[in-house]
């Protein structure tokens, strides 16, 4: 607190100590905090809603741990893979790569400007996400609890391609609305399977696309189902667990946990390290989370000591 009325003239800017050459890493015998903050999607530029939404009190409580002299490490970065960044490209006339290039560095300025005390703000698309998401995922195929299974998709023969949901169009079989995307209706709000549209066109070259059966690979959620609950009566009973999350893992679990497809039929993603899907890319929510690891990783080398050290 001492130091408080020394820092505040100076503004929003960040007056900590440089990090080691290493990057800042959790020190013995002190108190370590690890602070992240929702990754923005990198297809727009930020504005307010993204800053107040989840960057701004992440930030605050950040220069409040640094004013404890707290070993406080404060990490985010753009979330880079999807058919979103792909959508978007087609629409701006660039490569994935080039629009992640030019929206991350929009982000980043955005918050440098608004004086955001980042220690590092990374991006979804390098060589450690690549090596951290793959490693998980093999772990998790040799534990077995990864399952084969068949889906049915649209393809696109003129474009030789599966269409992911949001680059299909159609009517909606809910409603009627003639505009329906892949994934939702937006004139009434349902949810939709993309093979469910009436008249399905593909938004690249407005052709026809036919139901074709394709390989996929799923996390099996019912083989963790009893050791999440028994994992969460005990973070329940100690943690500082919200009704509203409390309410909805509840009804998670209330209707059983299926099994959750983590494979997508693009191009523009982490590589599946698997015979048979080695042409396919793994699906942005199984991907992004790891994102938070990766970042940390491109800050220091020694980036298990903050994710895999709970005694500091």
């Amino acid at each position: 607190a001492q130091v408080a009325p020394g820092v505040w003239p100076k503004g929003g800017g960040r007056w900590s100590e440089p990090p080691p050459p290493l990057g800042r890493l959790p020190v013995e015998g002190e108190r370590n905090v690890l602070i992240t903050s929702a990754l923005p999607y990198v297809n727009n530029v930020p504005h307010l809603g993204n800053i107040i939404g989840c960057v701004l009190s992440a930030d605050t409580f950040a220069r409040y741990c640094r004013l404890r002299s707290w070993n406080t490490l404060f990490v985010c970065g753009t979330d880079e893979y999807g058919t979103a960044t792909e959508t978007r490209a087609l629409q701006e006339g660039l490569s994935p790569r080039e629009l992640c290039d030019r929206y991350h560095a929009l982000h980043a300025d955005v918050y440098a400007w608004f004086r955001i005390s980042f220690d590092h703000f990374g991006r979804t698309t390098t060589p450690q996400q690549t090596r951290i998401a793959q490693d998980i995922f093999q772990r998790l195929l040799a534990r077995g609890f990864l399952l084969q299974d068949t889906l049915e998709q649209l393809r696109c023969e003129s474009c030789g391609r599966y269409l992911a949901d949001r680059f299909v169009e159609g009517t909606c079989p809910f409603c009627g609305y003639a505009e329906a995307r892949g994934d939702q209706c937006d004139k009434c709000g349902k949810l939709i399977n993309a093979v469910e549209l009436k008249s399905p066109q593909c938004k690249l070259c407005h052709g026809t696309p036919v139901v074709t059966p394709t390989q996929h690979l799923f996390l099996d959620l019912p083989k963790l189902e009893g050791r999440l609950e028994a994992w969460l009566e005990r973070t329940w009973a100690t943690g500082d667990w919200t009704a509203n999350a409390r309410h909805i893992t509840r009804t998670w679990l209330r209707d059983g946990l299926k099994p959750r497809c983590i494979t997508r039929d693009l191009t523009w993603g982490t590589p599946v390290p698997l015979d048979g899907f080695r042409d396919k890319v793994f699906y942005v929510w199984f991907d992004a989370p790891i994102g938070y690891l990766s970042i940390t990783a491109n800050y220091t080398d020694q980036w298990e000591r903050w994710w895999k050290n709970p005694q500091q």
